[in-house]
């Protein structure tokens, strides 16, 4: 969700944002792990700190905690939202399908906001359920990391379409459903959160369309794509840390790894590098930058600056600071002769991540 990225100085790590892990949430992770050993080790976490199994009526409560609009503490921020004029002014709603009243939930009519299963109901396998189920056997359908907030005409014309490409505001497609440029990679996120907590009843590959993921033919390539294209948003982290913390009354009490970290993606199933939130870890990699391939001088530095130089083609800089936060972004940096000259720098410790089409890399970088 591109609008509301959030690139923001981590002071509290059991927020599990932008520069470490959340402690202690993910103690006992060996980031060492790729592929299908990490996911297999995520998918334990996430389901053996799922402590609190909601009722589909609870997750009412759950939405209204945790889908608050960044801009609006009124309203909810609707999944596959745009901006739109159509409800009648008398529903204090700010417009049709972006934002909605906090307490203009239900489904009588499409001026309301309802819970949307982003992992549709008829695509599981066995169905998915959102009856009053007990803890013992409470399945997918009442799980609140993949029910949003959703205009009810919206939520309706989606049905139970399949993912699929397409570019601009969620709309039908050619084969499905396109949640939109500001919401696909939330949709991405929750169908992997999805996969690894219900391994076999929820399948990327019955809920999108397209290529299959070689080392994993129940992932397709294009939620990674998805996960890549689209950063985490302020409204997810904050869905994300209320779950994760036990002591919020509607709380799960697990936590959207691809929302902490949307590289961990990349590391277990590859494809096109998603953004890396911790750059202080140490993360393996199934599409990485070899480290001779990039050269860095002089480093340490006594002059503020530093050339880069490079024969692959970088996407991306990122210059990130001791404890976690983006000092420097760069987007598509241009090189000349392969060397790109980074300028201007504070003294201090840094991290610089470089993103490339073949992966990515992070060096260490000292400024005297």
């Amino acid at each position: 969700m591109k609008k509301y990225l959030l690139l923001i100085l981590v002071t509290q790590l059991s927020f599990g944002q932008a520069g470490l892990p959340a402690n202690p949430y993910y103690n006992g992770m060996n980031w060492a792990e790729t592929g299908m050993m990490l996911k297999a080790s995520l998918a334990n976490k996430l389901t053996t700190k799922h402590t609190k199994f909601l009722t589909y009526s609870e997750d009412w409560n759950a939405t209204q905690a945790t889908d608050i609009s960044p801009t609006n503490t009124n309203d909810v921020l609707l999944l596959y939202g745009f901006s739109s004029t159509t409800c009648p002014t008398s529903t204090t709603d700010d417009n049709d399908h972006r934002e909605r009243n906090i307490l203009s939930n239900g489904g009588g009519n499409s001026c309301q906001w309802n819970r949307e299963h982003v992992y549709a109901k008829s695509l599981g396998t066995p169905l998915l359920v959102d009856g009053a189920l007990t803890s013992a056997d409470s399945d997918a359908g009442e799980d609140a990391h993949h029910l949003r907030s959703c205009d009810v005409g919206r939520n309706g014309i989606r049905d139970n379409f399949k993912f699929a490409t397409g570019s601009g505001i969620s709309s039908t497609v050619s084969g499905g459903w396109y949640p939109g440029d500001e919401w696909k990679g939330d949709v991405a996120r929750m169908m992997m959160y999805m996969y690894l907590r219900y391994p076999t009843q929820c399948l990327p590959i019955n809920v999108g369309t397209g290529a299959i993921v070689s080392t994993d033919t129940n992932m397709i390539q294009l939620f990674l794509q998805w996960n890549a294209e689209d950063p985490v948003s302020l409204y997810e982290d904050n869905r994300n840390t209320y779950h994760g913390n036990t002591s919020n009354t509607y709380a799960q009490g697990n936590r959207n790894p691809f929302i902490d970290n949307p590289y961990l993606a990349t590391v277990i199933w590859g494809g096109p590098v998603a953004e890396n939130r911790w750059p202080t870890v140490i993360l393996s990699s199934q599409s990485f930058l070899s480290d001779k391939s990039v050269s860095i001088y002089p480093n340490p530095t006594n002059s503020n600056q530093i050339e880069i130089y490079t024969v692959e083609t970088i996407t991306k800089l990122s210059l990130i600071n001791s404890i976690g936060q983006i000092v420097k972004e760069i987007e598509k940096p241009i090189f000349n002769q392969n060397i790109f000259k980074l300028n201007n720098l504070q003294q201090g410790f840094y991290f610089l991540q470089i993103n490339a089409e073949k992966g990515s890399l992070t060096k260490k970088i000292i400024v005297n």
